[in-house]
């Protein structure tokens, strides 16, 4: 193992190479996600290849060694284990940062020596940062409370209610205390982008962008989903407007006067503008936004149904149920004992959602 240096506000190649690698330890949970892992290793290994020598390294850990399985199928090997990290840390061999890959289901994943673990790092000034779902892991052990972090849009309503002191949004990566976080997918590569070019300047980013093939570096704060007129092929921009109005109120509902006065247009005019842009009313729209949360809520929390229903602004429980099952023909509680996943292929809609365009994924049950 290779002997960490700290972070430095900002390196030249004359001093970061006598002064040793930044060295990254890399947790694998169980069926972790192979895009988000890789994506992280590919901008550092760029990185050594732009500068010119070992800048940075990294090392990959599991609870007890040997190989770990990605959610894609593939197996990987890993360079070291909890236990050998712990003592690891009263040495020479500490990582510069500890970061966690984690997977679609980590919601049920528990591991009290990992989180103590991470606990560790913390206190002893080593940063820690997760990948996508590895989020739930750092909040698990206690380390996100008042603190910034950012996690996949999908996983967002689910993780929001069950660590309420902590303070989730909707950007691609956070920062925030020598806490890392980001949104999984290519998002890793942009905060390692950020890191190295922090450590090692603009020019450096821009030769592994040019490698890469990646435009340029996005910010932290841009959006992970696609706007809405490239989602949902929506090009109007009061009914996008109106969306997004509708998004921000899923809990207390606008009304459709308040909705349409908030976009200087009457009722009628709103709903004119619905029927002709996605062929149905602005009220069933706001409904689909509604079902689609509590579906998320559903699945990956264990919130009491009525306790969704109240969140996604239904009136009651039983109206919550009526509506969800005319939407996806089964009941809440249905809904929460299959696991889901997302369909790899489209799947045709429903008849009673036939011509909603919602901004979310197509579902289907798993085998």
């Amino acid at each position: 193992m290779t002997a960490q240096q700290p972070f430095l506000s900002k390196r030249t190649p004359t001093n970061a190479a006598h002064a040793g690698p930044i060295v990254f330890a890399f947790y694998l949970v169980p069926d972790f996600t192979m895009l988000a892992f890789t994506s992280a290793i590919e901008a550092l290994r760029l990185a050594n290849r732009v500068l010119g020598y070992k800048a940075f390294n990294w090392r990959l850990v599991s609870d007890g060694g040997g190989t770990v399985r990605a959610s894609c199928g593939l197996s990987m090997p890993t360079d070291s284990y909890l236990a050998l990290e712990r003592k690891c840390l009263f040495g020479t061999d500490r990582p510069s940062m500890a970061i966690i890959c984690a997977d679609e289901n980590v919601e049920e994943y528990s591991n009290k020596s990992l989180e103590a673990w991470l606990r560790e790092c913390k206190h002893r000034g080593i940063d820690v940062g997760a990948l996508g779902t590895g989020t739930y892991v750092l909040a698990k052990a206690g380390l996100l409370a008042n603190k910034r972090c950012t996690i996949h849009w999908e996983k967002l309503p689910g993780f929001a209610e069950r660590f309420s002191g902590t303070v989730p949004n909707t950007s691609i990566y956070e920062i925030d205390g020598g806490i890392w976080t980001c949104a999984g997918g290519s998002a890793p590569f942009d905060m390692m982008l950020h890191l190295i070019e922090r450590e090692f300047g603009e020019q450096t980013a821009a030769g592994i962008c040019e490698l890469a093939l990646v435009e340029r570096v996005r910010a932290p704060g841009e959006r992970q989903r696609l706007p809405l007129s490239r989602r949902c092929g929506i090009l109007n921009e009061t009914v996008i407007k109106a969306i997004q109005l509708m998004e921000l109120h899923l809990t207390e509902l606008l009304s459709m006067d308040d909705l349409a006065a908030s976009l200087d247009l009457s009722r009628r005019q709103i709903e004119r503008l619905f029927r002709r842009e996605l062929d149905c009313s602005p009220v069933r729209y706001y409904r689909q936004l509604r079902l689609e949360r509590a579906r998320l809520l559903l699945t990956q929390s264990t919130m009491p149904i009525v306790d969704i229903a109240v969140a996604c602004g239904f009136i009651s429980a039983s109206h919550f149920s009526k509506c969800y099952r005319e939407t996806n023909g089964t009941s809440p509680q249905e809904a929460r004992k299959t696991r889901l996943r997302p369909a790899q292929h489209p799947v045709a809609a429903g008849p009673a959602i036939a011509n909603v365009k919602l901004p979310g994924q197509t579902f289907v049950e798993a085998a």
